[in-house]
């Protein structure tokens, strides 16, 4: 098993990013392939992710791990357990790694180039958005399946 910290968390269909109080992520290396995650989140964000453990269903959600500078990886997960400790709870989410993946930097530029920027609005942007990885609509230019199954 491989363990990672957990640098950011995003649930993929509602766009929405869970601030980490901490986590982690873990390759089971099994054959299976099956990844582990665990957050500490504030007891707020417990509905957001309740729903989940209700129906038992699998979710999309991005996760960005040992650096904030990788790129967010994408996991199919379900929820395992949630567990409570005063204001914060625990969720343990089980799922796999989403193949299919575009590089960050390269979608983030396609969609920059679609707004007709100058040489240093691009740029600009370019260099913020790669710092703040903000979720990126689908223009028709990623292969099927990467943003929205």
């Amino acid at each position: 098993m491989k363990t990672f910290k957990m640098i950011s968390f995003q649930l993929d269909l509602e766009g929405i990013e869970v601030p980490l109080i901490d986590g982690i992520t873990i390759n089971q290396e099994n054959k299976e392939k099956t990844w582990i995650l665990e957050l500490f989140i504030e007891k707020q964000y417990r509905e957001l992710l309740e729903k989940y453990l209700d129906s038992k269903e699998f979710f999309d959600v991005q996760v960005t791990i040992t650096s904030p500078d990788n790129e967010p990886a994408p996991f199919t997960v379900k929820v395992e357990s949630i567990e409570e400790f005063e204001d914060r709870i625990s969720i343990l989410l089980k799922g796999h790694l989403r193949v299919v993946r575009l590089k960050y930097a390269e979608q983030l530029l396609q969609s920059l180039l679609e707004k007709n920027l100058s040489n240093e609005e691009l740029l600009s942007e370019f260099k913020k958005g790669m710092r703040e990885r903000p979720r990126l609509k689908d223009s028709g230019h990623a292969p099927k399946g990467l943003l929205n199954d």
